[in-house]
């Protein structure tokens, strides 16, 4: 079984495993509808149904952080929220990010000014997690190993850290010069907004190229 809310009611709602549900959520700006299996993972929803492989999956059990969007605003593993729980949610991948312009995030220009990656498997959980604690408000005063442990919530086998504690460094300083853009909201058409494929189907929104490059500003292309 599978727990939800009911929107109508507020009140819990209780899901056999083959059941479907119809949900409705904000990503990245656009309101998107589905019908969804109970069961579906969020990180599934938003990689197979949507084409939002900028989302990784590393562990599967909420350890590396890979997996990480925001939420309602908060940092959370996509991997261990089920699609009918943000049902009514508000969610935020890598990909929406960048300003509608295509100017990046700070936290996405400190990594590439900080060459804070390596293979780039866990970059995209890691800019969602830092993205997150500036909107926290995260000082620029912590020492190094306060630092460190405030990004303990997300595993890299490549880089030892440094440069990913520089690039957060790095962040704070250019949000505090500019502050973060922010994508500007899409209307929905009458009566819509986007409805996402039926399971199975493709989403048709699949980036070319997903080789493992590091060219930037793509973040939704590494190792996806």
């Amino acid at each position: 079984m599978t727990s939800g809310t009911d929107r109508a009611t507020g009140e819990p709602q209780v899901y056999e495993a083959d059941d479907r549900v119809d949900v409705t959520m904000t990503i990245n700006g656009e309101v998107v509808r589905a019908s969804v299996p109970a069961r579906m993972l969020l990180s599934d929803f938003l990689r197979h149904e949507l084409g939002l492989t900028g989302t990784h999956v590393g562990c599967e059990h909420g350890v590396c952080g890979a997996c990480t969007v925001h939420l309602d605003g908060r940092p959370a593993r996509s991997c261990l929220t089920l699609a009918v729980q943000a049902d009514g949610c508000t969610v935020r991948t890598v990909e929406g990010l960048a300003a509608p312009t295509g100017e990046l995030h700070p936290v996405q220009q400190s990594f590439q000014e900080c060459h804070a990656l390596q293979c780039g498997f866990c970059t995209p959980g890691f800019v969602m997690s830092v993205a997150g604690l500036i909107d926290e408000g995260l000082p620029n005063d912590l020492t190094d190993g306060e630092l460190r442990e405030r990004l303990a919530g997300n595993l890299c086998r490549c880089t030892g850290y440094q440069n990913i504690v520089a690039a957060t460094r790095r962040a704070i300083e250019l949000n505090e010069q500019r502050g973060p853009p922010q994508p500007a909201p899409r209307q929905s058409a009458p009566g819509g907004g986007r409805r996402a494929p039926a399971p199975g189907a493709s989403a048709g929104r699949r980036p070319t190229g997903c080789t493992g490059s590091t060219t930037l500003p793509r973040w939704d292309r590494w190792m996806c």
